[in-house]
């Protein structure tokens, strides 16, 4: 069996059951969750994933199915602008949950007169649109769309020699690193907001205890921000941190290759392509895990899906029983399963992630593994 074949279709595999179970999630979650601007925008984000996922994985299972580029020009093109626009998209994506958590805590009033569940849609109708014209830049003269070592996947030409594919190679590495600074700077400052509006809440809460000379006459003020709101914050973190160790080496390679790649070719040099393949191979595993993050913030969920499925199945086996008055009693083994389930959904996430680094340290001098 070939290693890289195996390893490919696991993680498409992973990745396209991980993006389900995330839109599942999302459909089964309370009514005013769902209908939130910010889980819109996470359901935009679990959609692109999968597409992403399900564009480019299969073209790379039958490379190693075939031992060679199933397709001619036409393909590459097409695999290189899936690249370039799920990257893209799904940074875009993120950058918008990050600028929609600075809004709704830092500038609570305009939030809630321009910011609702209509804006987040024409949010991602606009990523999407600019996120295409962005990409499908190479396929009309700006910038290349080329087929890198070992000939098993194409992207865009980050050692171009001519200016306009050196342009783009900037372009798009530009947008990524505006779209990654702004991602960042509003997770600053909506955490430094958060911590000053704890603080604040406990002076308030400090002061009104010691005028009163006794807690109990208040026993518990409201809070400044709701568990929603705060499970949202963490999310959205997680997902950011995921996303900077998978992302930031690919843009880091996009400059590196593009200022110093041309003129080292030119010496004589042979390119770094064990770089441009671990690269590669961290940028493919975002939209496998980015889903699995989500689960795991929103696991109670998950495990009241899982209940009532149980129950379902247990009305079916039992229907027979149910026809002479019996029923069959919940289980009581219940609160053990879900204590169960979330051991080992937090199991899976530690386990993946090890996954991630052994894939990416053990088979770097290989073809790439991811797409």
């Amino acid at each position: 069996k070939n290693p890289s074949l195996v390893t490919s279709a696991t993680m498409f595999a992973v990745g396209v059951l991980g993006n389900l179970i995330a839109i599942v999630v999302l459909c089964i979650s309370k009514k005013e969750q769902k209908e939130t601007t910010f889980y819109t925008l996470v359901c935009g984000m679990a959609i692109t994933d999968l597409l992403g996922t399900c564009f480019t994985s299969p073209v790379v299972i039958a490379t190693y199915v075939a031992s060679r580029w199933p397709g001619g020009a036409l393909l590459c093109h097409f695999f290189s602008f899936s690249m370039l626009f799920f990257g893209s998209a799904g940074t875009s994506i993120l950058c918008a949950m990050a600028v929609e958590r600075y809004l709704a805590i830092n500038h609570a009033y305009f939030y809630s007169q321009h910011i609702d569940r209509t804006m987040a849609r024409f949010v991602l109708l606009v990523t999407y649109l600019a996120n295409i014209v962005l990409c499908i830049m190479p396929s009309f003269g700006f910038g290349q769309h080329v087929k890198h070592f070992p000939g098993t996947w194409c992207f865009l030409n980050w050692r171009a020699m001519d200016p306009l594919g050196a342009c783009y190679s900037f372009l798009y590495g530009g947008v990524m690193l505006v779209l990654i600074a702004v991602t960042v700077l509003c997770n600053l400052a909506v955490c430094r907001s958060l911590v000053g509006m704890n603080q604040r809440t406990g002076i308030v809460r400090t002061e009104l205890c010691e005028q009163a000379a006794s807690r109990r006459l208040f026993p518990r003020l409201p809070s400044v921000t709701s568990a929603a709101e705060i499970q949202m914050f963490w999310l959205l973190i997680l997902m950011t941190i995921v996303f900077l160790i998978c992302s930031i080496p690919l843009v880091v390679r996009i400059f590196v290759n593009q200022l110093y790649g041309p003129a080292y070719i030119s010496a004589g040099g042979k390119p770094d392509y064990r770089s441009d393949l671990l690269a590669i191979r961290f940028a493919s595993f975002n939209p496998i895990l980015d889903p699995w993050v989500y689960i795991l913030c929103r696991k109670n969920l998950l495990l009241k899906g899982c209940e009532r499925l149980k129950r379902a199945a247990a009305r079916v086996k039992d229907g027979g029983r149910a026809n002479i008055g019996q029923h069959t009693p919940p289980s009581s083994h219940s609160i053990d399963t879900s204590y169960a389930s979330i051991r080992t959904f937090h199991i899976f996430h530690v386990s993946l992630l090890k996954l991630a680094v052994h894939f990416v340290s053990m088979n770097v001098c290989n073809k790439p593994v991811g797409h």
